[in-house]
């Protein structure tokens, strides 16, 4: 089994996030966020990766919103936002992104993402439903959710 592990903000981790072939998409760079945040070895960060040996070869950043903006779930709650998760190509198929949502997961909290184009398959699979669009809401996006035990998605 693969474990996640918090990503530390430093220039390692700069260094890493650069052998993500998609990594200067603008959908799935965190080069800005890491940058915007960087201090050697801080470890209170929204990013979360899986190493193979000394590889980083899946990251993801997952960030806790507060109750205030949750227009998704009900009751009304915080919840987490998964953004940006990418798995290395060659390490692609083998459960690395399902681990990764596994994890957050794990926090037991509703969680929203706004998947990427041809991916919307990998978050059905991982049971995340599509939220009833809302225009106001979502401005293009098109948001999916995950809900643990009790939760439930508004409508």
């Amino acid at each position: 089994m693969y474990e996640v592990q918090q990503l530390r903000i430093n220039y390692k981790t700069l260094e890493e996030f650069k052998q993500f072939k998609q990594y200067e998409l603008q959908e799935l760079s965190m080069l800005e966020e890491l940058n915007a945040q960087i201090s050697e070895n801080e470890i209170h960060s929204p990013f979360y990766g899986i190493y193979i040996g000394n590889r980083l070869v899946a990251r993801m950043s997952l960030y806790r919103q507060s109750k205030k903006h949750d227009h998704y779930f009900k009751p009304h709650q915080p919840y987490l936002e998964v953004w940006k998760l990418e798995v290395l190509q060659e390490f692609q198929s083998k459960g690395l992104g399902t681990r990764l949502i596994e994890y957050a997961k794990s926090f037991n909290l509703p969680i929203k993402t706004n998947p990427r184009v041809h991916s919307n398959q990998f978050w059905t699979k991982m049971g995340f439903v599509p939220a009833a669009y809302d225009l106001e809401r979502d401005l293009g996006e098109n948001p999916m959710l995950w809900c643990p035990e009790g939760v439930s998605t508004s409508k």
